[in-house]
């Protein structure tokens, strides 16, 4: 089942995509709710829907798709070790993997207030290295025990269904905040792109391995020419460890976006640069379309629009460092 946000007729609304027709919710009912109420029940309300359509409602291509959900919060995994060994050169001077990225899934918090939805188009800060991620999100629903402190087949339990991901970044923005020992942030929150819906767990599931792996075939496109493709499965981790890990010493919740991190083999122009010893190819530019095309989820498209001029902030001036006044 695919559950999807559009726009139509000036009015957002919010249901299933299905047979290439867009069916809206009944009365109230949001994609946030329908997550809270957990995957057997979207997938019994979207069998009423289904069965109960006319084949009357608008089609796809006559509503603009919108991200298929409002994050609560988005979590960004560093999950592909391929895509740590090549992205550190490009970043920060210095290659290989972290003995740390191996006990642990690290992840950074990003910013649910900058998602853009499929086709929209991204407006990045001024930079001379601007980059995308190849990504899978999974998405939170009703969560085993409040979501806190979960087992990692908790985790697993605790996924709704997955929707591509696509974390834009600005490189050089990100190394310069990455010295200071905290971020990314202001190299990355500009936009995350989402969608082109959620895909429920259960159309996948027969791509999920013993141990949880989700043998996904991924693939970036720029312009229409392919950078980089990928196994979802060469994760360090599977999704079901990943949403364990979130929910240590808090909880994970209903509309919650885990991103898997950057996938390898070119998921990203950071991870080429690092390995091509240069920016080759070319970061984007205005004008460049980036296409993300993942197995069963479907096709994420954006275009990078002219990058924003902001006010200018001051430097750190030195202070005398005095105790009292």
């Amino acid at each position: 089942m695919r559950i999807a946000r559009w726009l139509h007729d000036g009015c957002v609304q919010e249901g299933l995509v299905h047979d290439g027709r867009v069916l809206p919710f009944p009365g109230a009912t949001s994609v946030q709710s329908v997550l809270e109420s957990g995957l057997d029940a979207a997938l019994e309300l979207g069998g009423r829907l289904i069965d109960a359509s006319s084949g009357s409602e608008p089609a796809l291509e006559a509503v603009r798709l919108l991200a298929p959900l409002r994050p609560t919060t988005i979590r960004d995994f560093v999950a592909f070790e391929e895509h740590v060994e090549g992205v550190a050169v490009s970043v920060d001077g210095k290659g290989g993997v972290p003995e740390e990225w191996y006990r642990y899934p690290t992840f950074y918090f990003t910013n649910p207030h900058s998602v853009l939805g499929p086709a929209d188009t991204v407006t990045p800060p001024e930079t001379q290295a601007l980059d995308f991620e190849l990504e899978v999100a999974a998405v939170i629903g009703r969560p085993p025990r409040h979501g806190g402190n979960l087992t990692a087949a908790e985790g697993a339990a605790a996924i709704f269904g997955y929707t591509i991901m696509n974390d834009w970044s600005a490189r050089d923005v990100q190394a310069r905040e990455m010295k200071v020992r905290l971020g990314p942030a202001k190299g990355k929150d500009f936009g995350t792109t989402l969608g082109p819906w959620i895909v429920t767990a259960d159309e996948v599931a027969d791509l999920v391995d013993e141990e949880g792996f989700l043998a996904l075939a991924v693939e970036a496109l720029i312009n229409g020419e392919r950078v980089g493709h990928d196994l979802l499965s060469n994760m360090g981790w599977p999704f079901g460890e990943l949403v364990a890990y979130a929910s240590r010493n808090t909880r994970v919740a209903p509309g919650d976006v885990l991103g898997s991190g950057t996938a390898g083999n070119g998921g990203c122009l950071g991870e080429l640069w690092g390995r091509n010893g240069s920016r080759t190819p070319s970061p984007l530019t205005t004008g460049d379309v980036v296409t993300l095309v993942v197995e069963r989820l479907g096709e994420l498209t954006g275009t990078v629009g002219a990058p924003v001029v902001v006010p200018e902030i001051p430097s750190a001036r030195p202070r005398a460092r005095q105790r009292a006044r």
